[in-house]
């Protein structure tokens, strides 16, 4: 009791009128001591009019309500609407009642808001740089005179924020809380509540909190009122998660940047946790995957029990567990593409399929330029690789994406507009700086399909809506300068995309419609042939004239199309593919282009020139069913 009145000012009267309460769940007889005190057997309880005579030095300033016994709510006043304050029913509230028994633990009334953040605790390990900031918020919370500042951890990520909380809190004897924004009542009377319950088991329990507002910031800053509110009404220790600073905060504000650790002590991690048996792995981790220490050390462990359980050598199953743990974030945001081509599928002039693997090189090599040769000291900005492929629709750009994936074994994700562009003001934004975060931390490839729609040019400004799709150019070209993995733009509008962009992109990739010898090519692997010399289904192909198929004037996407309706008309008939069955699927594909069909072209007289004397619907001398 006498710690209670110490941490909440309560004087001597007001110790004993909480006494009086808290006695019915001490004493059975209590209330009827009370009925007889009141000479009224319907007042089995306490009331203020009976403490005013039973104990000496009565104040009536303990009614106050910015006194401590209904300030810190240590009473339940049950008092109808026509009965005076000083006749109403008094009870001592149950978590200051357990107090005062020796029982302190967190109001159950907080618990639906407020959980224990001790998911971190079981990973101490900080990076050189959070151990500074840790130090900073120290050193700032002994200068500072009066309320502790809240300090906004500012940064992407949301484990290292609580790391750096908890171990602040650690250092102070502190148990860290933490409390989702959202669930903030945005009733005034229900906010008020929940901020004075927490203030005072602030003064009951060692204590401190994290917010996490990640999303409250920039566009969002509008929906800090509840948390603001929150804070204006609480002291105690506060750190609260954003990703960009919120000066609307209702308290003195103490910001710290948060990052996660440098990529060196990413390497040091990696190493210490896989072992000698990992060579070269962590170097290659660190660099392509940006991740903090409780993760890496968590993915660590999961990659040695797929090596042991799978024989897989140790560094290919580290690198499959860190691309595999980062696509649910992305999977939310963009559609994947599972990579199922490579180099001997791409049919490309020599030249721009020179530059495609040098856009692979240089996204393998790239920790080793910047970091190890030291191209890192004299550069500003983001250390990632950005290409445009500019070409018409179906000549190989997305399988060329593809073919970049397979090639350095990374999740590839093609960018759905339809939920990245949003009509309200900043959630486009929003929407590409949770995909830019997500893709850089799992080192995702990003492919922008029909990037001209999202990258388009500048226009001017004429009313508030050029203004605001100008932001949104802005704010890309921005994220696309400091986005560190490789990010590929397809467009067949080159000419409709910003010249801001094509500054800054460093690789420009033509893709052009095939020449005749590249569609032969295209018509020669459309059905499979290379796949059957490796052991694999193929299907039943019939003597196919390849030189008269590369005349057709198709893109490769286009004859993908025509190989794949031939196949399934020859299902359809029973029959293997022939010629008569690709041309019918050619010239339909020309009606579907409003393309002019010359009819000769595709007529086809010699259907068995290879075929035995059996007659229609015989077998062919290499065991293929002639259709009758």
């Amino acid at each position: 009791m006498e710690m209670l009145a110490e941490q909440l000012g309560m004087s001597e009267f007001e110790q004993n009128v909480l006494l009086l309460c808290a006695a019915q769940d001490l004493d059975t007889r209590i209330a009827s001591l009370c009925a007889r005190a009141q000479d009224d057997p319907q007042k089995p309880f306490p009331t203020f009019a009976l403490a005013f005579a039973l104990f000496d030095e009565p104040a009536w300033e303990a009614l106050a309500p910015e006194r401590p016994l209904r300030y810190w709510r240590l009473l339940d006043i049950h008092q109808p609407a026509a009965q005076a304050l000083t006749a109403s029913a008094l009870r001592a509230d149950e978590r200051i009642v357990n107090y005062l028994k020796g029982l302190n633990y967190l109001d159950d009334r907080l618990s639906p808001f407020f959980s224990p953040l001790e998911q971190v605790s079981g990973s101490a390990a900080l990076g050189e740089a959070q151990e500074k900031q840790v130090d900073f918020i120290l050193r700032g919370w002994h200068q500072a005179a009066g309320p502790l500042p809240a300090v906004q951890l500012v940064g992407p990520d949301p484990l290292s924020k609580q790391l750096v909380a908890f171990h602040v809190a650690t250092q102070l004897n502190r148990r860290l809380y933490r409390l989702n924004t959202e669930l903030l009542p945005a009733a005034p009377l229900e906010l008020e509540m929940l901020a004075r319950l927490w203030q005072r088991e602030c003064r009951l329990l060692p204590l401190a909190l994290y917010s996490d507002a990640e999303e409250l910031g920039g566009p969002e800053m509008e929906r800090s009122g509840p948390l603001s509110r929150f804070l204006s009404r609480s002291d105690g220790i506060f750190f609260i998660g954003v990703r960009e600073f919120n000066p609307r905060l209702g308290r003195a504000q103490q910001a710290v940047d948060v990052t996660k650790p440098a990529a060196t002590e990413q390497q040091a991690t990696w190493a210490a946790a896989l072992g000698p048996e990992a060579g070269d792995a962590p170097a290659r981790l660190a660099a392509q995957f940006n991740l903090n220490l409780p993760s890496i050390e968590i993915l660590a462990s999961l990659a040695q029990t797929e090596a042991k359980s799978h024989g897989q050598p140790l560094d290919a199953a580290a690198w499959d567990v860190c691309r595999i743990g980062e696509r649910p974030r992305l999977d939310a945001l963009a559609q994947r593409l599972e990579p199922k081509v490579t180099w001997d599928d791409l049919v490309l002039p020599k030249a721009e399929s020179d530059l495609l693997r040098q856009i692979a090189a240089q996204a393998a090599q790239r920790n080793q330029v910047y970091h190890d040769w030291g191209f890192d000291r004299k550069m500003n900005r983001g250390f990632g690789i950005s290409a445009l492929f500019a070409g018409e629709s179906g000549t190989g750009k997305t399988m060329a994406a593809e073919v970049i994936a397979s090639e350095l074994r990374l999740n590839l994700y093609r960018i759905d507009l339809s939920q990245v562009v949003n009509k309200y003001i900043g959630e486009t934004e929003k929407n590409l700086r949770r995909l830019f975060d997500a893709a850089e931390d799992g080192g995702a490839i990003l492919f922008f399909d029909e990037a001209d729609a999202l990258f388009g040019k500048r226009s001017e400004v004429k009313d508030s809506h050029d203004r605001y799709a100008n932001i949104e150019i802005n704010y890309l070209l921005q994220r696309m300068e400091s986005y560190r993995g490789l990010a590929i733009l397809a467009t067949n509008r080159k000419t409709a995309l910003d010249q801001a962009f094509l500054r800054r992109l460093r690789f420009i990739v033509n893709f052009y419609f095939p020449a005749v010898a590249d569609r032969r090519r295209l018509w020669s692997k459309a059905f499979l042939q290379h796949d059957a010399g490796k052991g694999l289904p193929a299907p039943p192909l019939g003597p196919l004239d390849y030189d008269r198929l590369s005349a057709l004037n198709l893109t490769g996407g286009h004859i993908h199309n025509v190989a794949l309706n031939a196949a399934f008309m020859a299902a359809h008939l029973g029959t293997a593919i022939t010629m008569p069955l690709i041309l019918d699927a050619a010239r339909a594909e020309f009606r579907k282009l409003d393309r002019p069909i010359n009819e000769t072209e595709f007529k086809w007289s010699n259907l068995v020139t290879t075929a035995a004397a059996s007659g229609p619907g015989g077998v062919a001398k290499n065991g293929i069913p002639v259709p009758a």
